[in-house]
């Protein structure tokens, strides 16, 4: 039940004075359908409406000025305007009206009546003149002009001015709350309270209260965290407070990586040592194996499988793709079968007796484990004891996708994994309802990727090594560029390329892009797999997942449009076998400051870890990572970069508030109540369930 304070803030932007139903569409696409939503819109600029005099105009810029009015020349026409002729002593402007509405000017500002008028002056063949002013008004109302003004977003139909309005009033509504700050936090930052520091966001003083380390935006970003970590430190609080099957560490998973033709690296063994605490301790696991493409995520989960196995459970590996699921059953399912655990893997290619005849080991127990995608949590896949859940690439799947999968079984673990390396400083705003593994080691023999750029005039010559590669069999990917906004616009330059180099290296060109149908995606991915194809071009819009070791090229095309963080994820899929392999970097000079650092960094390192963090820094607050993909909060008020010290702080004040007060009954633990529902971050809200 919400807060009866909150009220004022949770009604329809129709209430707001002048929003109705022409302009409600309008407000709601600027903000959002809430008063509240009106009242979190921030100011991206400031106008400066200081006054001067009309012989020190200048051209473009907005200024203030008061004036006599000298003469008024009415239009009649809509396409002719209305001029009002000015002067102050110094000079003289022209103040223009489109609009057939001279006649209510001419009334509202008589000749010889004074005004001060502001708006953006100009230079025209007929003098200084300023079309449409921002204000003009009599001089004892000057009140009504404000010296700094903050410039809100808008849209077409829907100006700025009109837009700060709606704020000023919403902020008027704004209630003051109690405080939900740790009191000795609150005085260390200075902060002030929840009220002020909105005042002040919406009423800035200069350009520094438009930053994100100003001490008012700090307030409020911190406020976003604190409700966010504290709903995702209730959510692993109660997970933990959920008897799950205790599953020891057994023999069958020691034998099994024993058998194996490599040796676990350190991060393996920390990470397998930690998921097998989790399951012996008798609490529903939740846990992240983060780690780099090719880093041994997948045989970690394996052993982890084999316990389970061993205890008379039932495993489900769910991956995103078919090809994805089809690698994944390739690596598990001959070491497991070697020990007797029944292996099944499950698409959505599998249809009627087919279907009928994988889903019979499941329900009996006599298979042990099953690999697959969405196929697997379909209502007629049923499991005999399913005890634990590993989820790839997790961000890929809904919230509800996950859990139908999940509730396959009684308090069934989960593991997640994912190749996408995030900052240390960003882990808790994605993954605060997970414990989570770092494997940060590469398995012993991988060879790194050389790693070049070349600007794109050298672009016949990268053809043709490519042509003399794929003549002594290795193979390639290329990937194209987002080249505008439009899907459309990028597949026709990956048509074109593939086009170019069929013409140059011959029929074994293919290309993938994201308007495929999902099974021809997965048929050419599977013929490049295959060894049928030599290069395989792909947009942007296309995860190219496919393991093949044969491929030791990787030549992106453009890669000053890219992010740091997707270049290595790309890169990531050469080197996977024995031979040697490059990476081509292609760019259109001249390369910016930061483009030329993000080339430089990969040219220097493959770790994925300090890349994720260099590509944070050279981003800034901008999507970091390109994470808005990746499951990053859609937050209002909090700058990923800016606020990075802000948030292991939240989540140690969330942990320890929910140690201390579970129920939140306490002073404090009532007004945490009402930050979770101003934010609407609450452990329960299943669509913005991280876990």
């Amino acid at each position: 039940m919400r807060p009866e304070i909150l009220f004022p803030l949770f009604t329809p932007v129709t209430s707001l004075k002048g929003v109705g139903p022409r302009v409600a569409p309008l407000l709601e696409r600027v903000a959002g359908p809430l008063v509240r939503d009106v009242l979190w819109l921030q100011p991206h600029s400031l106008i400066r409406r200081t006054p001067a005099t009309l012989s020190a105009a200048v051209d473009g810029e907005i200024m203030t000025f008061e004036v006599q009015i000298e003469d008024v020349q009415i239009s009649r026409v809509a396409a002719r305007p209305t001029r009002i002729r000015v002067y102050d002593g110094t000079g003289f402007l022209t103040l223009v009206f489109f609009g057939a509405y001279g006649g209510q000017l001419e009334q509202r500002h008589p000749v010889n009546a004074r005004r001060i008028v502001s708006g953006r002056v100009e230079f025209s063949q007929y003098g200084l003149q300023m079309v449409h002013p921002d204000y003009m008004v009599a001089p004892d109302k000057a009140a009504e002009i404000p010296h700094i003004e903050p410039v809100y977003p808008a849209t077409e139909g829907l100006p700025p001015r009109r837009v700060r309005g709606f704020v000023q009033e919403a902020q008027a509504r704004a209630p003051d709350l109690p405080e939900w700050q740790d009191p000795a936090w609150l005085a260390r930052e200075k902060f002030p309270t929840w009220r002020e520091a909105i005042v002040r966001l919406h009423e800035p003083q200069g350009e520094a209260d438009l930053s994100p380390l100003a001490v008012h935006r700090r307030r409020l970003a911190y406020d976003e965290l604190l409700a966010h970590q504290l709903a995702m430190a209730q959510r692993k609080a109660a997970r933990r407070r959920e008897p799950a099957a205790r599953i020891p560490a057994g023999d069958l998973g020691n034998r099994i990586r024993a058998d194996l033709p490599f040796v676990f690296t350190g991060a393996q063994d920390r990470a397998l040592a930690e998921i097998r605490s989790d399951l012996a301790a008798g609490e529903r696991m939740s846990r992240l194996v983060q780690g780099d493409v090719g880093s041994g995520k997948t045989v970690v989960a394996m052993c982890a499988m084999a316990d389970v196995a061993e205890a008379g459970g039932q495993s489900a590996l769910m991956a995103p793709t078919e090809i994805l699921a089809r690698q994944h059953y390739e690596t598990i399912s001959g070491p497991l079968e070697a020990h007797g655990i029944g292996v099944v893997l499950l698409t959505g290619r599998d249809k009627g007796a087919a279907r009928a005849e994988k889903l019979q080991p499941l329900a009996t127990g006599a298979a042990r484990v099953a690999v697959g995608t969405h196929a697997l949590f379909q209502n007629d896949v049923v499991f005999q004891r399913l005890q634990m859940v590993v989820v790839d690439e997790q961000h890929r799947f809904g919230v509800a996708e996950r859990q139908r999968l999940q509730a396959k079984g009684e308090a069934v673990h989960l593991i997640a994994m994912s190749a996408t390396p995030i900052p240390r400083t960003l882990e808790l705003t994605l993954y605060g309802d997970l414990d989570v593994s770092r494997i940060e080691e590469k398995p012993p023999g991988r060879t790194p990727v050389a790693t070049r750029a070349a600007p794109m005039n050298r672009l016949e010559e990268v053809i043709g090594r490519l042509k003399d590669a794929a003549r002594t069999g290795a193979q390639a990917f290329w990937i194209c560029p987002l080249v505008s906004e439009s899907e459309l616009s990028d597949l026709a330059a990956a048509e074109m390329r593939a086009l170019a180099l069929r013409k140059v290296i011959g029929a074994g060109v293919g290309l993938v892009h994201g308007k495929m149908a999902a099974a021809e995606k997965d048929a050419v991915m599977a013929d490049f797999a295959d060894g049928k194809l030599s290069v395989l071009v792909a947009t942007t819009v296309v995860e190219v997942g496919v393991n093949v070791p044969n491929a030791t090229i990787m030549v992106i095309e453009q890669a000053e449009r890219f992010g740091l963080a997707q270049l290595h994820q790309l890169r990531g899929r050469v080197g996977r076998g024995v031979r040697e392999s490059a990476c081509v970097l292609l760019y259109d000079p001249p390369l910016s400051e930061t483009a030329q650092q993000r080339l430089d960094i990969l040219r220097r390192t493959d770790d994925g870890f300090l890349i994720a963090e260099r590509d944070l820094e050279l981003r800034g607050g901008g999507d970091a990572l390109g994470l808005r993909q990746s499951g990053l909060p859609d937050y209002v008020f909090v700058d990923a970069f800016a606020h990075r010290d802000l948030i292991a702080v939240a989540g140690d004040d969330a942990r320890l508030m929910v140690g201390r007060d579970p129920d939140l009954t306490s002073e404090r633990g009532q007004a945490l109540r009402v930050l979770q529902e101003l934010f609407d971050w609450k452990a329960g809200l299943a669509l913005r369930d991280a876990g």
